[in-house]
């Protein structure tokens, strides 16, 4: 029988692994930051109420995290933005993603948050479990403004 995932908030023991998992989704989306960024983030993650840090657990290792924040919406109740998902690819299909997704939308739900969403890239391999289970983009295209 496969091993449970466990699910909680980030603590300040998470540290190290939890960077080893940031810097390897941001390696995968080619993503370059410096090291202050990963600080302050990391601080967010902890000590800001409007953004939330999970970890996953399989034998008690780290080896999936999760950002996401609540925000108001103007048809709904609120929203759920499901900011960043990644799993250690050493064990990536054995549920952790699903643990991961399912417990953030608990979290939403059970804070008022109902609807929750999410961003990837067209061609990524973690799309057959976002269309097993959530709702396919339904033709909408994310475009983003920066100046």
């Amino acid at each position: 029988m496969g091993s449970v995932v466990e699910m909680s908030f980030l603590t300040e023991s998470d540290r190290a692994r939890w960077e080893v998992l940031a810097r390897g989704k941001d390696t995968y989306f080619e993503v370059v930051r410096d090291d202050d960024d990963y600080e302050r983030t990391w601080r967010r993650l902890l000590k800001d109420e409007r953004i939330r840090g999970i970890a996953a657990r399989l034998d008690g290792k780290v080896v999936g995290i999760a950002h996401y924040l609540f925000h108001a919406s103007v048809w709904y109740a609120g929203k759920c933005y499901l900011v960043d998902l990644f799993v250690d690819p050493e064990v990536r299909r054995r549920g952790v993603a699903t643990a991961v997704i399912e417990w953030v939308a608990r979290d939403a739900e059970d804070h008022g948050f109902p609807s929750l969403y999410w961003n990837t890239l067209e061609d990524a391999p973690a799309r057959a479990l976002y269309e097993r289970v959530g709702k396919y983009h339904q033709g909408f295209i994310h475009y983003s403004y920066r100046r």
